[in-house]
Parts: C-alpha cells; sequence; structure tokens
C-alpha cells in the first residue's frame, strides 16, 4: 500500500529512488520525495503517536497538515507533521510520546 498521489504536495519522481530510514531502530525503505507517513504507510506502520488525554493511537487522518494526528519525532525534532515532510536518506523517526519535547 503506497500513496502515490498527495492533495497539496507536488510529487516528484524522485520516487524512483529507493532511500533506507530507520524507524524506532529499524531500518525501513522508502522512495526519495514520498512524505515521511507514506513511507511509513507502506511499510506497515498505521499507529503514528498517541492521544495525550485518553491515550488512543493516532495515525495519518488528514495528509495535507490541518491535524495533529501524525506528529512525531524526526531526527530529534517533535512535532513534525509527517505528512508534509518529505523523507531524506538516513532519516530517524519515533513515536512521539504526548505532546514532545519543546
Amino acid at each position: 500500500m503506497r500513496i502515490n498521489n498527495h492533495p497539496i504536495l507536488d510529487q516528484k519522481k524522485e520516487e524512483e529512488e529507493e532511500i533506507t530510514f530507520t524507524f524506532e531502530g529499524k531500518e525501513l525503505k522508502g522512495f526519495k520525495g514520498e512524505t515521511v507517513a507514506a513511507a511509513l504507510i507502506a511499510n506497515g506502520v498505521r499507529v503514528f503517536r498517541r492521544s495525550t488525554k485518553d491515550n488512543r493511537p493516532r495515525g495519518l487522518f488528514c495528509a495535507i497538515g490541518n491535524c495533529s494526528s501524525c506528529l512525531m519525532k524526526v531526527d530529534g525534532e517533535s512535532n513534525v507533521r509527517t505528512c508534509m515532510k518529505r523523507l531524506e536518506e538516513g532519516m530517524e523517526v519515533q513515536r512521539q510520546e504526548g505532546e514532545g519535547e519543546i
């Protein structure tokens, strides 16, 4: 399962180039230029974080940067909207705990 058409981001044809990134210490593959969220979905990751109040699972919802469901920690930075962030070689992605670190 792969997201091929993003409603806002211009889909570049860099997607032919397969790259490696890590998700919670596990090495995964994605395509350069696709969003971090799209790469995670393609690798079977459905839960990106848990809600602060009720600890409910959150994943890709709006895919256009309006909600906070896809906030994750990317390369040490909290609160990254992974539905808008393009995947790069060697990125380190983690589920975010609560509101993340400031």
